[in-house]
């Protein structure tokens, strides 16, 4: 008997090839089946064949989604905030934290954060090892940047950090230049893991960077228009290219500041083919990135396919930095992400307010961690430092508002099963 049955949803799977009409059974936290679902409704037979069959009729499945790009140290640093209140309504399963954590702090990070989370979280290890305690500037003190501490602390959390993060752009490395990025590659050279490398405003620009990066490591913020030897006269750079060309991952990380319009359309015309994440944090949750799937429908509004998008946010960003998840195919966990997918013209808006129109857009239904159904949970609000614009206040006092008022008060004795008992009984 299976646990769960999904009946009849487009099952779009890029890892397996798969994008029909199929049934999906889950036994046991995995993958058992995936069978195609007929016209006439053959498919898996869901009589007395499981415990719970969910009629997915008109919907889209995929993998859980794989949000290389987060930030989910809440409570301990500035860009912190909790997974699982966006988890549940974004179908978005496994989360790896970009280097919120150095080696000072990544004990509590996995034991603060991480293990209580519904989700699967994983790290990236911060070059430095304040890690992201505050705004910006980890990188001012070179003392920090100790790479045998690093090196021993990622040793002892074995699988669970999964590569190294440094943020390279003028505010960050300060009168360093080049030096915290060449310790941050010596560290992942070291312990055979990519390195993810934030781009901004330099210096250090894109051609002092491509050098240090090889094949496998992570270019984040890809689609910024911070960096001004990203693209220039609407085509990729020399130094760009180089590092495309070296085998470089090309990852959006969209946050608050890093995804424009017109660098990413530049970017596809050119071949590239980047990574979908949000790099979600207490600011950019509120937008423009608001969450994965919002992140995948601009990749589509840019000129990608749906199959693409899909990919983008599933199995490459697992394959980046070999995680067990991503697909569908019998064997897999059980990670599931079930959406209605509308199709129409949607307006969505880069990080300066430029638009364009998608022609989808998701939204989740239901979120399956381990073929376990996660429930309903709320977020807490943005904390005092986090600057929100007029709107944005709005809208988070409006969800405040909304939330108290989904609890109902029932008092009518019709509104329940049995009357109520006698105060002698």
């Amino acid at each position: 008997m299976w646990d769960l049955l999904l009946r009849g949803g487009r099952v779009l799977d890029p890892a397996s090839g798969l994008d029909a009409l199929a049934d999906v059974a889950v036994r046991a936290g995995r993958v058992a089946e995936v069978r195609p679902h007929g016209p006439d409704g053959t498919g898996l037979d869901p009589e007395g064949a499981a415990t719970d069959v969910v009629d997915a009729g008109g919907r889209l499945i995929t993998p859980g989604l794989v949000d290389m790009h987060t930030h989910i140290w809440h409570g301990a640093t500035y860009w912190g905030m909790d997974p699982d209140p966006t988890a549940w309504r974004t179908g978005v399963t496994t989360w790896v934290d970009a280097g919120s954590a150095g080696a000072y702090s990544m004990d509590g990070l996995r034991r603060f954060a991480a293990e209580p989370a519904r989700v699967r979280v994983h790290a990236l290890i911060n070059v430095s090892a304040v890690g992201l305690v505050a705004e910006t500037g980890e990188h001012h003190a070179l003392d920090n940047l100790d790479i045998d501490a690093a090196a021993a602390v990622a040793a002892r959390h074995g699988d669970f950090v999964r590569g190294v993060k440094a943020r390279i752009d003028a505010r960050t490395v300060g009168a360093h230049g080049l030096e915290p990025l060449r310790r941050a590659s010596e560290l992942a050279r070291r312990l055979e893991r990519p390195l993810m490398v934030h781009v901004g405003y330099g210096p250090p620009t894109i051609a002092d960077i491509a050098p240090l990066l090889t094949e496998g490591d992570i270019l984040t913020h890809c689609a910024s228009g911070c960096p001004s030897d990203l693209v220039a006269d609407g085509r990729l750079t020399d130094a760009a290219r180089r590092a495309l060309d070296a085998g470089a991952v090309f990852d959006l990380g969209h946050g608050s500041g890093a995804l424009a319009f017109d660098v990413l359309e530049t970017e596809l015309a050119a071949g590239v083919r980047p990574t979908a994440s949000s790099d979600l944090h207490a600011r950019s949750t509120h937008g423009p990135a608001f969450d994965l799937p919002t992140v995948m429908a601009k990749l589509v509004a840019a000129g990608t396919s749906l199959p693409e998008a899909v990919a983008a946010a599933t199995v490459r960003p697992a394959r980046a930095l070999s995680l067990d998840a991503g697909t569908l195919a019998p064997g897999a966990a059980a990670d599931i992400a079930v959406f209605d997918l509308e199709e129409g013209r949607f307006p969505v808006v880069d990080v300066h307010g430029t638009a364009r129109e998608s022609p989808i857009r998701l939204t989740n239904t239901a979120t399956y961690v381990g073929g376990r159904l996660l429930p309903p949970c709320s977020a807490e609000s943005p904390p005092p430092w986090i600057p929100l614009s007029e709107a944005q206040r709005s809208a988070e006092d409006e969800r405040v508002r909304r939330t108290r008022s989904a609890v109902r008060r029932l008092e009518r004795p019709e509104d329940f099963d049995e009357p109520f008992p006698r105060a002698d009984a």
